[in-house]
């Protein structure tokens, strides 16, 4: 003990011997996870802390990634048996690639022209840019499981599905499955799910059976995915390495081809930029929306009001093309003006 009666923090070898031990197949990731929060802890609440929240975490991971479906089951997921509609996943080809606002501007365009949305936000609660994207919280879902809940609330018309947790860390294991997040029987079921993706893509992409990587397999209705990148040279790099490791899902049957690139704080690519990308962002160029900057969301990021309309309109195009949107632009604006305060309304 030390002076204040404190246990000493546990070394991270033994906490990783404790998460193995809970499920011998969790993943590493989850097993770094469990150390993570078992050393976060123990400084926070000293030593006698960091075994139980260590034990605790990778239980829950656990628990979780059992319910995903086993591998010998069909690859391809019914998105629309499990009530969440036609699927529109949305990956950061890098950090900071701005895949929330991206999100959102698609789910708000999609809500306003009179879709049932859903709005799935995978990311720790802690670090999720939709913190205040609802007026108020909504009720939490009874599962599926106590220690990551999940919470709905209506962004207007649409409903945002946003993580609870109590654990001082959320690994992309403990995320729950897509089912879970269906808000049948609440609500009723999802005509198009917008899912948030906000997570390292490289490593996302490197295990589609479980965690957060789960919504970009393929399916039916098949899932819609967009690959968000920065308007740099970097980004479009990191989306080419990403689209890499999603192929062998893809060859496998098991992933969804990504159908569209999406270039934030852009009108058009910078000069020398577009020839940064590989082959693979190259088959993506003729399917380029390019979402402009705007200072208000760049100084205010996501807030309760509905996303600005210039925002909405430069994704139009793409959702006119998906068939999910009007042919006019103008009439997502006229059904949103008439109607500023309703919400709730599935």
């Amino acid at each position: 003990m030390d002076s204040e009666g404190r246990q000493p923090i546990p070394v991270a070898e033994a906490l990783r011997d404790l998460a193995r031990q809970v499920w011998p197949g969790l993943p590493e990731a989850d097993v770094a996870a469990a150390v993570d929060a078992g050393v976060l802890s123990a400084l926070r609440d000293g030593g006698e802390a960091a075994e139980a929240f260590a034990i605790a975490s990778a239980a829950v991971a656990a628990r979780l990634q059992r319910l995903a479906p086993p591998p010998e089951t069909p690859l391809h997921l019914d998105w629309q048996d499990a009530g969440l509609g036609v699927v529109i996943p949305v990956l950061p080809a890098s950090p900071g690639a701005g895949a929330t606002v991206a999100a959102t501007v698609i789910a708000d365009a999609l809500q306003l022209v009179g879709w049932r949305v859903l709005q799935v936000d995978t990311a720790d609660p802690a670090r999720s840019g939709l913190s205040v994207a609802a007026a108020s919280d909504g009720p939490l879902m009874a599962g599926p499981d106590k220690a990551v809940r999940i919470r709905l609330s209506w962004r207007r018309r649409g409903l945002l599905a946003q993580l609870r947790t109590d654990l001082p860390i959320l690994s992309p294991g403990m995320v729950p499955p897509p089912p879970s997040w269906a808000p049948v029987p609440m609500w009723g079921s999802a005509q198009i799910t917008v899912a948030d993706l906000s997570y390292d893509a490289w490593r996302l992409a490197a295990n589609l059976l479980s965690g957060p990587g789960m919504w970009l397999r393929d399916g039916s209705p098949t899932p819609r995915p967009v690959l968000v990148v920065r308007p740099t040279r970097p980004s479009v790099r990191a989306a080419e390495q990403v689209l890499a490791r999603l192929e062998t899902w893809i060859a496998a049957g098991i992933a969804a081809q990504p159908i569209a690139l999406l270039v934030t704080g852009a009108k058009r690519w910078p000069e020398g930029v577009a020839g940064a990308a590989g082959r693979r962002v190259h088959a993506l160029m003729d399917r380029v929306v390019f979402l402009p900057h705007h200072s208000t969301v760049e100084t205010a990021g996501i807030t309760s009001q509905i996303t600005p309309e210039s925002l909405r309109n430069a994704v139009a195009p793409l959702l006119r093309q998906w068939g999910l949107a009007p042919e006019s632009t103008g009439r997502m604006a006229r059904i949103f003006k008439g109607d500023k305060e309703k919400k709730g309304d599935w």
